[in-house]
């Protein structure tokens, strides 16, 4: 069982360290897309005194992709092994020149699931770039396929709300691309672990005692398929003193105020919000996931969140939609290698449903994040 999760974990890091590549999108007649897209890939700074998770990696390793000039020679990017690519991560250009523009851009920054990586955001980040906004995407440390798993990683979620604030506030001060971003107009987005980190950024508190509670009842989910012994490893290491001195702040508010919007794909991990708390609050928070999601089903999670946050609205594609569904698509190899994660249910198209989510998120940022008196 070790040997088969260890090679799972090798090949999904393989992805991330072959080159990549992405070209103009071309959208139907009523799609708007504008702009070609660029990407650059970014090692962010972090504070001295960080919490690292217990990785050995202590880099904020991530992604920018962004409007491009009309000039820009897009590729069609794929990750993994060049003879035999996994995954498909969009069309873009690297390093391109970025487009000119009237005003400046608002920002969007996203957070990829358990175990996953930024990269598996690309098919959400490239349509956003591709609609006019820059957007950044940020490896969660202990908890991300390139540079590795560690129990801190997967048990303190509520610091990955301080991944994204720091990538925010470095993207913002980056010398390339800070000045032509409106600090105003930021919002954020986030997959299934990454939909959790959503909620915190908007203002919710993890209540921790009522999070292990429910592990104790609910083992499976709180031990996942990337890591299933989390929660034994996780009493061994509870007396340690870093581990301690996190657990004490779990139940801190990380809300960001320069985020004025999140978007939550198949939200997990809901049980670790009271309902009092979910109702305080106020950013605007929109929410979609599959109808046969089975990894974070809907009633504990995405309809938990509907129905307790005022600001919400919750969209469920019908169907045979599930939580991997959202994940970036898998080439011919990754569908044989890596069938969990990309073979999805009888007549699930994963580009169509990707298409749909990202212009619903394009759209609801839009109208969020749109300047005073002017509609994007």
């Amino acid at each position: 069982m070790f040997h088969r999760r260890s090679i799972l974990i090798i090949i999904i890091a393989l992805l991330f360290l072959s080159p990549f590549g992405l070209g103009s999108k071309k959208g139907k007649k009523d799609d708007p897309i504008l702009h070609p897209v660029g990407f650059s890939l970014r090692q962010f700074p972090a504070p001295e005194d960080y919490n690292w998770r217990g990785s050995d990696d202590h880099t904020l390793g991530g992604i920018i992709w962004y409007p491009a000039e009309d000039s820009s020679g897009e590729k069609e990017q794929y990750i993994g092994p060049p003879d035999a690519p996994l995954f498909y991560a969009g069309r873009a250009a690297k390093d391109a020149t970025l487009a000119p523009a009237f005003s400046k851009f608002p920002l969007i920054a996203l957070s990829h699931g358990t175990g996953g990586s930024a990269m598996q955001m690309a098919w959400l980040g490239t349509y956003l770039a591709a609609r006019g906004y820059i957007v950044v995407a940020v490896n969660h440390p202990g908890n991300n396929a390139f540079t590795g798993y560690t129990t801190e990683g997967f048990i303190e979620g509520w610091e990955r709300a301080k991944d994204i604030s720091t990538v925010i506030s470095d993207v913002l001060a980056d010398p390339r691309f800070g000045s032509k971003i409106d600090p105003d107009r930021i919002g954020a987005g986030g997959f299934s672990y990454g939909g959790y980190t959503m909620i915190e950024l908007a203002g919710a508190r993890t209540d921790l005692n009522r999070l292990l509670a429910w592990c104790d009842e609910q083992k499976s989910a709180c031990n996942p398929p990337e890591m299933p012994d989390l929660m034994e490893k996780f009493k061994a290491l509870q007396e340690k003193p870093d581990v301690q001195r996190t657990l004490r702040r779990a139940g801190d508010s990380y809300r960001d105020p320069r985020i004025r919007a999140v978007f939550a794909i198949a939200p997990a991990v809901a049980r670790a919000f009271t309902t009092e708390n979910l109702q305080e609050i106020t950013t605007p928070v929109e929410i979609v996931a599959g109808a046969a999601d089975v990894i974070a089903p809907l009633a504990e999670n995405a309809r938990f969140f509907a129905s307790n946050i005022k600001t919400a609205k919750l969209t469920i594609l019908p169907g045979g939609v599930g939580h991997y569904t959202f994940l970036d698509a898998g080439t011919e190899a990754g569908k044989k290698q890596l069938p969990q994660f990309f073979v999805d249910n009888p007549g699930v198209d994963r580009e169509a449903v990707h298409q749909q989510v990202a212009q619903m998120a394009a759209d609801f940022f839009d109208r969020e994040l749109a300047q005073p008196g002017r509609k994007r």
